[in-house]
């Protein structure tokens, strides 16, 4: 679920966090901290098929809402349902973890039922729409193509919705495209979705020994970091971009399943999306110099990782 990128990426927060926090009165448990970030992907996975399965199961609302008119027409009693009755909503409605997963995150709060009937009313006009429910009997790759064609356009698609997402959900940005890729796969096989465990314990035994290492180590780190700045003090450097060379080294050093060049490019584009202007190249520059010196002091342990 939750990839090494977006490891990074909360493992990089809960440091920035945390060292904004030590010098006031209330500093923040890293660990705890950390957990709160993996916390906030299961609340937006949890949302987001929310606000899918109630776009499709919105026309019952719809056909209840125009049978119930004073005087309803022979178009108003004839609202087609398909889609809410469909094979894959209910294979998705009826998940265990699902159906946790909306007790303990209540995504209804994040919800918003004017866009849910907005994003249905733009469905039921569309061309995709209308060849799926001129089709009688119930067939799964449509269902797949219906639910894909909402998310992806109408959805994903949608600057309103995005626009809703962003103002809802800090960690949009950050978890945004990897949750779109998870969504996908609960189109094509619902059972494989996993809202209990967003992390599998590997990977979060990776984040919290990288969260621990950094901050362990940190008095180690900056020795090494701080003879390659040269003429930049140290203290004027972006406290982000010193956060990233940090796990950047403690990679290097300690984590001896990840090739060096990983470890550099993650790093990289990690500087240039979340720090300056600058910060890709500056960061690129120290992390290869001291991968370059520890390689020739013979202080880089590495594995091969295919063989890990």
């Amino acid at each position: 679920m939750i990839n090494r990128r977006n490891i990074r990426v909360k493992v990089m927060q809960t440091l920035y966090a945390f060292t904004t926090s030590v010098e006031t009165d209330r500093p923040i448990d890293p660990q705890k901290t950390l957990t709160q970030y993996f916390n906030q992907t299961r609340t937006l996975l949890t949302s987001l098929v929310y606000f899918l399965t109630e776009i499709a199961r919105y026309a019952e609302k719809d056909a209840y809402r125009k049978s119930h008119k004073y005087i309803p027409t022979e178009k108003d009693l004839n609202v087609n349902t398909k889609l809410a009755g469909c094979p894959l909503l209910w294979e998705i409605l009826e998940l265990e973890e699902y159906k946790a997963a909306l007790k303990n995150e209540k995504p209804e709060q994040f919800g918003d039922e004017t866009l849910i009937k907005k994003i249905y009313t733009q469905l039921t006009a569309t061309p995709q729409y209308q060849q799926y429910i001129s089709i009688q009997e119930n067939k799964i790759q449509e269902d797949r193509k219906i639910f894909e064609f909402i998310f992806n356009d109408l959805m994903l698609g949608n600057e309103i919705f995005i626009n809703h997402m962003e103002e809802s959900f800090s960690n949009w940005n950050d978890d945004g495209d990897m949750l779109a890729q998870t969504i996908a796969a609960i189109i094509r096989k619902p059972q494989s979705a996993a809202f209990r465990q967003i992390i599998t314990p590997d990977k979060e035994q990776f984040a919290r020994d990288l969260l621990r290492t950094v901050i362990e180590k940190e008095e180690y780190l900056l020795s090494l970091i701080t003879p390659k700045l040269k003429n930049w003090d140290p203290e004027r450097i972006a406290l982000l971009d010193m956060i990233i060379m940090k796990m950047g080294v403690a990679e290097f050093l300690y984590f001896d399943t990840i090739p060096p060049k990983v470890t550099i490019n993650e790093y990289i584009d990690l500087a240039k999306e979340y720090s300056t202007a600058q910060s890709g190249f500056f960061v690129n520059g120290i992390l290869d110099n001291i991968h370059k010196e520890l390689a020739r002091q013979g202080k880089l342990k590495k594995t091969d990782f295919r063989k890990a």
